[in-house]
């Protein structure tokens, strides 16, 4: 920051960025930092017990606030800023805000109930022919000796969503979007103007039929944006909006999805696809666990019903945001969490995200497993967040996979018990598994029901060496589900100081996970998990070094695990093989290899999330005469 710019700051209140001049008639604030605020201003900002300064983020002594005391009166009418209107459906078009001036806002509507009428069109589209999700199975090896019981041996069942109508996503699912976005003082400079640059981005890449709503919060919460279509007519008054936010103040995360929240329960149509996006730098000012601040959440953002949730994908800025608790609201919701490490890579992480919520093309996924034999029985289905139930005494498992993006692959390891075969005859089969799995496919809005092929396996006498080779599909997720616990294990293991521990529990999962099976085929995805657990034994080498990015970058990758779907947690770079270069995270941190496709380019990214990245990398490059 330049002199001139300092002395401007000194010049504005530290929360609405206004003039200071006491010819407008208001009372000025002076803190023991040496930051001056208007008199009503802080007054507000403070009311819920916060002491802490907007600015410095310093603690003043309470007995130096006097807030108790009633700010002096003035009744000058002059120094009432002129009233900007909110617009209304009839009115879309967004006001400019003077640019050194914060923004003042009329009283909220009572309700949000003036969402704008979808569009016509946004009708279900009747395909000719319905694409259907496909399944996939394998068992951990071709056959067990028919003298033989398997106490616990895994079948890998993957479910794989339909593909697009087009890459460019013509005639896909239209969205319902909030953005609730932290504009607290921390956000000041730089970090601002990286955030409006990123929903810029956004807003370009929704279409007519998606709506769209803009949140703010810092010490309390507002609806800038209402819930609009994103027309010609509607970008360009949402791009205004955005461009009119001034950071300031404390940070109240609560506020803002409870504002964020109510935009969606209000709102009188609905899009077949909500979702909230939720960004924040620093760590909630009113609520210091995430047990406080979860009890204040809605119920339609704490279900535990996949069908119905709305899903907050969180985004944790920088290294002095609280990672635990953007990482329990991401998680309570059925949303993801990312870590934004670096300031550059805000953007294409929001591309990322954005990339499959534009793609949902499933709702509702049931994957169902039953035993096909007597005496085989259902013992687990690891599953991570998707709910999952074992009934009728091992005979049925049920898989609650809820929305699936176009090409998405979620797969699921189900242990059995395999009994010894009773058949006298050489080379028989055993029926292991019959699998169904149900879903509503939202180019048609149909009810589809895809019935899989029965599970078999061989029953020789004597099984040969290549009957008892291990699957590499099966290993490969066994790694992933190892890796998956490593990381929650030693993530624990830090919290409580025991960083020692937690590396020594890395090392030892990452030699198991190198000598396995899939490793040693040199596949892979084996390969980028154990990057992952080698990057985590990185990021816990001095407690320090793990509060300030190694917690972040855990739960990210928790979060990933979990849902099978990619976070953020890397800055990426874009390589002339069309991979992506550097390391990076979306359940796994790997580059890719040149000629390598970039659908390959992490566990969980989707061919649209990766299109929609680079999309977000091309538009940041310079022009060739900026070079």
């Amino acid at each position: 920051m330049n002199s001139s710019e300092a002395a401007s700051d000194q010049n504005n209140c530290g929360i609405c960025s206004s003039s200071l001049t006491t010819e407008q008639g208001q009372a000025i604030f002076t803190a023991e930092c040496s930051h001056c605020f208007h008199y009503p201003c802080i007054a507000n900002n403070v009311q819920h017990g916060n002491l802490y300064c907007p600015i410095c983020r310093a603690k003043w002594n309470k007995d130096n606030v006097p807030f108790q005391v009633s700010p002096p009166q003035n009744n000058n009418s002059a120094a009432i800023p002129p009233h900007i209107p909110f617009p209304s459906q009839q009115q879309t078009r967004w006001y400019q805000y003077p640019s050194m001036q914060e923004p003042e806002y009329p009283p909220e509507p009572p309700t949000f109930s003036d969402d704008e009428p979808l569009q016509s069109s946004t009708s279900p589209i009747q395909s000719l022919v319905p694409r259907k999700i496909t399944l996939k199975t394998h068992t951990e090896s071709s056959a067990i000796s028919a003298a033989e019981s398997s106490p616990n041996f895994p079948v890998l069942v993957s479910i794989r969503a339909p593909h697009l109508n087009d890459s460019e996503g013509h005639g896909r699912t239209p969205i319902d979007l909030v953005t609730v976005l932290d504009v607290s003082g921390s956000m000041r400079g730089t970090k601002i103007s990286l955030l409006k640059q990123a929903v810029t981005f956004v807003i370009e890449n929704l279409g007519p039929s998606d709506r769209l709503s803009i949140v703010s919060f810092s010490s309390s919460s507002r609806r800038v944006f209402p819930l609009q279509r994103m027309s010609v007519d509607g970008r360009e008054s949402a791009i205004l909006a955005i461009e009119s936010l001034r950071a300031g103040g404390a940070t109240n995360i609560a506020e803002g999805l409870k504002k964020g929240t109510k935009v969606l329960e209000d709102r009188r149509e609905r899009n077949p696809v909500s979702s909230i996006i939720l960004l924040s730098d620093g760590k909630d000012t009113y609520n210091t666990t995430a047990n406080r601040l979860l009890n204040q959440l809605p119920d339609s953002i704490r279900s535990s019903n996949t069908q119905q949730e709305t899903p907050v994908h969180t985004f944790g800025f920088g290294y002095d945001h609280d990672p635990s608790i953007m990482h329990a609201i991401s998680d309570v919701s059925g949303g993801t969490f990312s870590f934004i490490e670096s300031v550059e890579m805000i953007q294409d992480s929001f591309a990322l995200c954005i990339g499959g919520l534009l793609s949902v093309v499933a709702q509702e996924v049931r994957l169902t497993v039953r035993s096909a034999s007597p005496g085989v029985k259902i013992l687990a289905i690891p599953s991570g967040r998707h709910v999952n139930e074992i009934s009728t005494e091992g005979q049925q498992g049920v898989v609650h996979v809820g929305n699936m993006y176009a090409e998405e692959e979620k797969q699921f390891l189900v242990y059995l018990t395999v009994p010894e075969s009773s058949a006298p005859q050489a080379h028989t089969k055993t029926s292991l598994l019959e699998v169904l799995c149900m879903y509503k496919y939202l180019a048609s809005n149909e009810l589809m029901e895809v019935q899989g092929e029965k599970i078999e396996i061989l029953r020789p006498e004597v099984c040969s060496p290549a009957e008892k080779t291990v699957s590499l599909e099966v290993d490969r997720q066994r790694n992933r589900i190892l890796v998956a616990e490593a990381i929650a294990e030693a993530q624990r293991l830090a919290e409580i100081g025991n960083l020692e521990g937690a590396q020594a529990l890395l090392a030892q999962r990452k030699e198991i996970l190198s000598t396995s099976t899939a490793a040693q085929a040199g596949d892979f995805h084996s390969n980028l998990f154990e990057t992952e657990l080698r990057e985590m034994m990185d990021r816990m080498a001095s407690m320090k070094l793990y509060k300030r990015t190694g917690r972040a970058y855990a739960l990210s990758g928790l979060s990933s695990h979990k849902l099978q779907r990619a976070t953020a947690r890397k800055c990426r770079r874009v390589s002339h093989s069309g991979g992506f270069e550097g390391r990076k995270a979306s359940g796994a941190s790997s580059g890719a290899t040149p000629g390598e496709s970039p659908a390959a380019v992490g566990a969980f990214e989707t061919p649209a999330m990766v299109r929609m990245v680079e999309k977000s990398q091309k538009r940041n490059q310079p022009a060739p005469d900026q070079v």
